[in-house]
């Protein structure tokens, strides 16, 4: 208000009350409690748009482990572009986490206090993949992954209780022998991310088998992902998501032992072969992802340790079918 406005309530005798600054973001009056990779993590927020979209990213509906929940805040403000915003930069300043697209879209996690401030536009809200991908699906990870486990760059899949981590740099081809895998009848934990627990004395790593993210170049392998949207590029790499829920036949799982570590190299021309690998570089290729305070990465230090003592192979191959029979091989002979 200006002064000449405040000037003539006062003459009114018009009591003025300010509850609330103008630069403060909306009252979160919608919540409710979801369980991403199994732990609890309450969203907060003043729109029912976000929590219909979370239900659709995090749709475990358990709580499997008994941590101190994660909170996640979700402000939606008026104005801004209607546009879709850019792709957002990310920081890393511990104790904080932060990711900036614009003035209206940026999120800040805290590290230390498990809780995570988002505020995006309300147009924002309308781009669903991006919101999605950017901003809202991977809000709990900062938490679960500095605190909880040591993310791990592979797809999982296990047979007969016996898991095999898939490893290698983007466009190895983690996603696509892992479905491959799944649709000759293992079990399908995860395509390209998996999280080894800290805690315990185990191999345990867990993942998100509800879906399996493609590269568009993955329609020449597997004829039902014709037709399928791809995402856009404006909203990550380009890539065909299916979710698992509907395919018959196909097994999931949220998590699996591993016995067996599998680095996956197509470049190498020669005859295929399965060949054992060097744990030292395996240890600096799942190091080089760890993020968080000198104690939690001591834990994750550890748990690596941990999960080096399962066997370590390279798979040297080029046809997808020789690589599933070869690794069913491995799973039943132990070589």
């Amino acid at each position: 208000m200006t002064i000449e406005e405040i000037e003539s309530a006062c003459d009114r005798s018009q009591p003025l009350e300010f509850p609330r600054h103008v630069l403060e973001v909306p009252e979160l009056s919608h919540r409710e409690m979801f369980f991403p990779l199994g732990f609890p993590t309450e969203l907060r927020t003043n729109s029912p748009e976000i929590l219909s979209q979370a239900r659709n990213l995090w749709p475990i509906l358990e709580k499997r482990f008994d941590t101190e929940p994660i909170r996640v805040d979700v402000h939606v403000v008026e104005g801004g572009s209607t546009e879709c915003p850019p792709a957002p930069v990310f920081r890393l300043m511990y104790p904080l986490s932060v990711s900036i697209a614009d003035t209206n879209n940026y999120r800040i996690g805290h590290l230390d206090r498990n809780t995570t401030q988002i505020t995006i536009s309300r147009a924002t809200e309308r781009h669903r993949s991006y919101l999605g991908y950017f901003f809202l699906a991977f809000a709990p990870y900062d938490h679960i992954e500095s605190r909880y486990t040591a993310p791990v760059h592979a797809g999982c899949v296990a047979r007969n209780g016996r898991g095999v981590l898939l490893c290698g740099d983007s466009g190895a081809g983690k996603s696509s022998l892992s479905y491959a895998c799944a649709r000759a009848g293992w079990t399908y934990v995860s395509d390209d991310a998996s999280d080894l627990l800290i805690e315990g004395n185990d191999r345990l790593v867990i993942g998100n088998c509800h879906q399996v993210r493609f590269r568009p170049s993955a329609v020449d392998l597997f004829p039902e992902l014709q037709g399928l949207e791809v995402t856009p590029r404006a909203v990550g790499k380009p890539s065909i998501e299916l979710p698992t829920g509907p395919m018959p036949g196909m097994i999931c799982a949220l998590s699996a032992q591993v016995e067996f570590m599998v680095f996956l190299n197509r470049r190498v021309p020669g005859p295929p072969e399965l060949v054992p690998y060097r744990k030292d570089v395996a240890r600096y290729y799942m190091r080089q992802v760890l993020f968080g305070s000198a104690e939690s990465l001591a834990a994750q230090y550890a748990a690596l340790e941990r999960l080096l003592t399962a066997r370590v192979f390279e798979l040297r191959y080029s046809d997808l079918d020789w690589a599933v029979d070869r690794l069913e091989t491995l799973v039943r002979e132990g070589h």
